[in-house]
C-alpha cells in the first residue's frame, strides 16, 4: 500500500513497502537567498547530534553524509536498526556544476526542470541494505577508471594518484569472488573524502569511502581496500542483526580481507598482518583496560554511546577467533570453505552471533568435539585479551622483532651501533610493525628517539601508518621538538585511528597539554562530528 509522507526542507518521501524515493534538494551556498530552503544547511545544523552530514571546510565544496551505525534516522524516517533492510530510490538536485553520488547504482541524470542552473541525479538500489548503508556525496568531483566495474572518485587535485593507488582494486574483487561468491552489487566505485572523514574507509555498497591518508604513493595500504570489498558480503550482505554482534560484520571481513592478501601477495604476509593485527588488538586493551566491558566481543550496549563503544576490538579479536578456529578444523583451506557456506546460507538476512554459532556446529558437525574444547564464555562474553593466542608464521616478523629488542635493551653507549642500514631490506609493513613493537612496551628514553630519527629519518616519511607510530614514539619519549609534528598530523587529518592516540599522547604529556587543548579547540569546528566529540572527550573538554 502507497503512502505520502510530506517532510520539512523541500523533501519528499514515497513509500511502498520498503522501497523509498527521496528528493534531495541542495544548494552550494552561492545563493544566499535560497539558503532556507537548502538541505544542506538545515542538516548542518544537526551536525554536531547526528554527525550526518560533514564538509571539512565550506570552501572545499563537497559535503558527505555519515549515517553509521545509527545517524540515519537524522537524514529520513526509517527504521534504524540492522535489523531491517531497505531498497531506495532517490533524486538528487544539485548545482550543475556537481557531483551528486550515492551507495547505488546511477541511474541517469537530467536537468532539474524547475531550475537550470541544477540538474538532477538518479540512484537506484535494488539489493535490500540496512539504513546505515545509505550514504550520499555532493561535490565538485572526477573520476578515473579503474577496472571493468570501478571508478575511484576524488578532487582533481587527487584524483590521479587516487587511481594509481587503487589500481589493484579488480584484481582484489576477483579474488573476493573466487573465495566469497559473487559479487551481488554489480558497480564497485571508490571515493576519495576529504581529510575529515574518521574512518580509514566505510563499506556502503557500490560506493565504497575512503580517507586520503591511505595515498602512500606505494600502494602499501591498500589492505583496507581489500577490506571494503570483503564487506561486500560480510557485513552488507550478511549483516549483524544488532550492533552487540558487530563483531560478525568486521571479524569475518578482516578474515576475507587477510585471505585476499594472502592469495595475491603470498602467505607469508596474511600471516604477518594476522600478527600486527594481534599486537593491535593489545595496544587497544592496554587503552581501553583488561577489564573494560566494552572489551568483550559481543558486549552489551545498552545505555552505551555507539560512537564512543567503537574500537578495533570488533575486527581483531573478531579476527583471532576465526583465525583460532580455522586452524583446529583443518586450516585456510578447510575454513573457508565454511566461510562461503555461512554467507550463502545467511545472505541478505540480519544476525546474532547465535545464529553463526549454531551454523558452525552444523557445518562441521563431524567436529563437535573440536569446538566443544573452546571456550566460548571467554571468547565471547569475557573483557581483555583472548583465552587463547593463535600461531603465526614468524619470517617477515622476525627483524621487527630483533631490531625492536635492540632498540628496548640499548645502553647509551650502544646508540653508536645503530645505523640506517639497520632497515635495509624492511618493507613499510615491516617498520609499521617495528614501531608497534615499541609502543607496547614503556616509552624509550628521549635519547634513544633522537638517534633514531639521525639514522633513519622517520620525520621524512609520510607513509600515514608510520608517521602516526614514529610520533607517537616520539611523544610517549617526552622529545619536545616532536610536538608540533603531532599537532600538524592530529589536525591535518582527521581519522579517529590517527587523530584520538596522537591528541591522548599529546594530552598526558605535561609540556604540551595546554597546547593540544588549544590547538583541538581552534580546529573543531573543521572536524567531523564524531571525532570533535570523542577527542572532547579525551581531553576533558567534554564531561
Amino acid at each position: 500500500m502507497d503512502r505520502m509522507q510530506n517532510l520539512d526542507l523541500d523533501k519528499s518521501t514515497v513509500s511502498r513497502g520498503l522501497h523509498w524515493k527521496l528528493l534531495f534538494l541542495l544548494n552550494s551556498g552561492g545563493d544566499k537567498k535560497q539558503s532556507s530552503k537548502s538541505l544542506l544547511k538545515a542538516l548542518q545544523s544537526l551536525q554536531l547530534s547526528s554527525g550526518l552530514l560533514q564538509s571539512r571546510l565550506l570552501e572545499r565544496n563537497i559535503h558527505f553524509s555519515s549515517a553509521n551505525a545509527a545517524h540515519c534516522r537524522a537524514i529520513l524516517p526509517c527504521q534504524d536498526t540492522p535489523a531491517v533492510k531497505l531498497t531506495y530510490y532517490a533524486e538528487v538536485s544539485v548545482p550543475k556544476e556537481l557531483v551528486a553520488l550515492m551507495s547505488a547504482h546511477r541511474d541517469g541524470e537530467m536537468p532539474d526542470p524547475e531550475d537550470s542552473s541544477r540538474k538532477i541525479y538518479r540512484f537506484s538500489q535494488n539489493v535490500p541494505i540496512p539504513c546505515y548503508l545509505i550514504a550520499l556525496v555532493v561535490g565538485a568531483l572526477e573520476s578515473r577508471e579503474i577496472g571493468p566495474r570501478t571508478l575511484v572518485w576524488a578532487e582533481k587535485e587527487l584524483v590521479d594518484k587516487s587511481a594509481y593507488e587503487f589500481a589493484e582494486a579488480e584484481a582484489m574483487l576477483q579474488t573476493a569472488e573466487d573465495l566469497a561468491g559473487p559479487y551481488v552489487w554489480g558497480q564497485y566505485d571508490l571515493l576519495v573524502l576529504p581529510p575529515s572523514f574518521p574512518y580509514g574507509g566505510m563499506e556502503n555498497p557500490c560506493l565504497t569511502f575512503v580517507t586520503p591518508t591511505l595515498l602512500a604513493g606505494d600502494r602499501s595500504l591498500s589492505s583496507v581496500i581489500a577490506h571494503e570489498i570483503s564487506h561486500s558480503w560480510t557485513g552488507n550482505l550478511v549483516t549483524n542483526k544488532t550492533w552487540e554482534h558487530f563483531w560478525l560484520n568486521e571479524g569475518h571481513t578482516v578474515y576475507l580481507e587477510r585471505r585476499i592478501g594472502g592469495r595475491l601477495f603470498g602467505e607469508q604476509l596474511r600471516q604477518f598482518q594476522a600478527l600486527g593485527g594481534w599486537r593491535e588488538l593489545q595496544n587497544t586493551i592496554n587503552t581501553l583496560g583488561e577489564t573494560n566491558p566494552i572489551t568483550n566481543l559481543v558486549p552489551n550496549l545498552n545505555e552505551i554511546d555507539l560512537d564512543a563503544a567503537y574500537s578495533s576490538v570488533p575486527y581483531e579479536k573478531g579476527f583471532a577467533l576465526l583465525f583460532h578456529l580455522e586452524q583446529l578444523l583443518g586450516g585456510p583451506d578447510v575454513f573457508i570453505g565454511f566461510l562461503k557456506a555461512y554467507i550463502q546460507q545467511f545472505a541478505y538476512k540480519s544476525i546474532t552471533t547465535e545464529d553463526w554459532k549454531k551454523f558452525l556446529y552444523s557445518y562441521f558437525k563431524d567436529k563437535v568435539d573440536v569446538l566443544d574444547k573452546v571456550d566460548w564464555n571467554s571468547w565471547l562474553h569475557a573483557p581483555g585479551m583472548p583465552p587463547v593466542k593463535p600461531t603465526y608464521d614468524m619470517t617477515l616478523a622476525n627483524a621487527c622483532v630483533a631490531l625492536s629488542q635492540r632498540w628496548i635493551q640499548a645502553k647509551e653507549s650502544d646508540l653508536c651501533t645503530f645505523n640506517s642500514a639497520d632497515l635495509k631490506g624492511m618493507s613499510s609493513h615491516q617498520l609499521i610493525e617495528f614501531l608497534a613493537l615499541l609502543l607496547l612496551e614503556a616509552p624509550l628514553p628521549v635519547s634513544h628517539v633522537k638517534r633514531m630519527q639521525e639514522v633513519y629519518n622517520f620525520n621524512a616519511i609520510t607513509n600515514s601508518e608510520i608517521r602516526f607510530r614514529w610520533l607517537r614514539l616520539c611523544i610517549q619519549a617526552k622529545w619536545e621538538e616532536a610536538i608540533p609534528l603531532a599537532l600538524k598530523m592530529a589536525t591535518d587529518q582527521g581519522r579517529m585511528k590517527f587523530t584520538r592516540p596522537l591528541f591522548r599522547d599529546l594530552y598526558s604529556f605535561d609540556k604540551s597539554r595546554d597546547l593540544a587543548v588549544k590547538t583541538f579547540l581552534e580546529h573543531r569546528a573543521c572536524m567531523h562530528p564524531v571525532t570533535s566529540m570523542l577527542v572532547g572527550k579525551d581531553l576533558k573538554q567534554d564531561q
